[in-house]
């Protein structure tokens, strides 16, 4: 069967292209779930539509609808992910900029696959009979995309992991830090028990203090061991 071209796109359609993507609605951005995570559903989203929009294609108003809300849902969600660079530092967003917009960029198959679902969807509403087209020109485009979103999951996930590396050596160096105060502050202790004692009677007051601030720095040992155990147990869940 020759292919058609298909219909001119839908003007309400959101662009997903990086200059013109609109801002996630708050809901999408404050909803707590990770960039790695929300990269990955895109791939259940984009299967969620093909099967919803062959479904509408065969009359079913329910899924024509249902199709329509997942397009839009996956829309707010590709724009935040395209918008990502701009909320990292430099290092961060060059392997995110770089798998979405460089020469081998996957944001020009993404954007194509959401024009055609919405091409395949207006005729669906319209029942014309250049559906089944539309409809062979989407599931041929699918593996095409899974592929790009695997990409794209497979970028947010090393930049993860790339700061949580970074945020555990800084964790390690700051702990290293109360540590080495800690020592110190036992050496200042131990030697005001001391002068403490050789002053008898008027050194009681002085002794006091001296044991509050060893009380201190055991306690300050306790919460940096706490600390390590933390992060040996991130380091090792990621």
């Amino acid at each position: 069967m020759a292919a058609l071209p298909l219909p001119a796109r839908n003007p309400s359609m959101p662009t997903l292209s990086p200059s013109s993507a609109p801002a996630a609605p708050a809901s999408a951005r404050d909803n707590g779930m990770s960039l790695v995570n929300l990269a990955a559903r895109q791939r259940m989203l984009s299967q969620r539509m093909v099967l919803q929009t062959v479904l509408a294609a065969r009359g079913s108003d329910l899924h024509l609808k249902a199709a329509r809300s997942t397009l839009a849902l996956f829309a707010d969600s590709q724009a935040r992910l395209f918008d990502t660079p701009r909320h990292l530092d430099a290092k961060s967003a060059e392997p995110i900029r770089k798998v979405y917009q460089g020469p081998t960029g996957v944001g020009a198959t993404i954007d194509l696959f959401a024009q055609q679902v919405d091409a395949a969807l207006d005729l669906a509403e319209r029942q014309s009979p250049r559906v089944e087209e539309a409809l062979a020109r989407l599931v041929e485009s699918t593996d095409g995309v899974l592929e790009a979103l695997n990409t794209a999951t497979t970028a947010f996930d090393q930049v993860n992991k790339a700061q949580s590396e970074t945020l555990m050596k800084e964790l390690a160096g700051i702990v290293a830090s109360i540590q080495t105060v800690a020592r110190e502050a036992k050496v200042v202790s131990f030697n005001a028990q001391v002068m403490a004692a050789r002053a008898g009677q008027h050194g009681r007051e002085f002794a006091v203090v001296a044991n509050v601030l060893s009380g201190i720095t055991n306690e300050i040992d306790g919460l940096s061991l706490q600390a390590v155990s933390l992060a040996g147990r991130s380091r090792s869940a990621a």
